[in-house]
């Protein structure tokens, strides 16, 4: 699949947060960071306007990963995630938020469609490219995904944070001052397992596309 990948995203329910836009400029601060040292992206992440950010994805990067890594940086805060393929209209230079084409485009219609189907149930993610099978099937896997994404309670999205930031079960448990079987047992009940296994089964999708 030819083109170049943005990502754009925006907070669920952003109205009446207080020094959202502070928060959004620290943990995209960071996450543009760890991102770029990764080589995941080609440009820091941009503020566009008001709750919404956008990236340009560097060829090859392991797009659920990465995703996946956003809401946990972000959470408590739940984003909406649209990924778009495609043309460019600019040459790669910073900020990103001045630059367009189709992939922008693109990436808008996802999140636009994001807004749409939340009237029947509950979407986060949702991929838009030239190849409508690969959309449906991708889109298709995200929508179960994010259910179970969903189901998380806090207690287990803390353990999925204190996991993914200190690299295992013994480490997370340390961290949160919890016994290994409680931090597995949260782990579980997150289907943090599940999760991972789709986000494996997205990436085989995406570079068989040659994203």
């Amino acid at each position: 699949m030819k083109g170049h990948a943005v990502l754009i995203a925006d907070v669920v329910q952003s109205s009446g947060r207080k020094g959202l836009r502070a928060v959004l400029e620290r943990k995209l601060e960071a996450a543009s960071r760890e991102h770029r040292r990764a080589r995941s992206i080609d440009l820091p992440y941009a503020i566009t306007a008001g709750d919404e950010f956008q990236t340009l994805l560097r060829k090859g990067a392991k797009i659920p990963e990465l995703i996946f890594d956003l809401r946990v940086r972000f959470w408590p805060l739940q984003l909406r995630i649209g990924v778009g393929v495609g043309s460019l209209a600019d040459r790669i230079e910073e900020p990103v938020n001045r630059m367009s084409g189709e992939a922008f485009q693109r990436a808008r219609w996802a999140l636009e469609e994001i807004h749409k189907r939340h009237s029947k149930y509950q979407v986060l993610t949702a991929f838009r490219t030239a190849n409508d099978s690969f959309d449906a099937t991708v889109n298709l896997i995200y929508a179960l995904q994010d259910t179970l994404l969903l189901e998380g309670s806090h207690r287990q999205w803390d353990t999925v944070q204190a996991f993914q930031a200190a690299g295992g079960v013994r480490n997370a448990a340390g961290r949160l001052r919890l016994n290994k079987s409680t931090v597995s047992r949260n782990l579980k009940r997150s289907y943090f397992w599940q999760i991972q296994d789709a986000m494996a089964g997205l990436q085989k999708l995406i570079s068989a596309a040659n994203l």
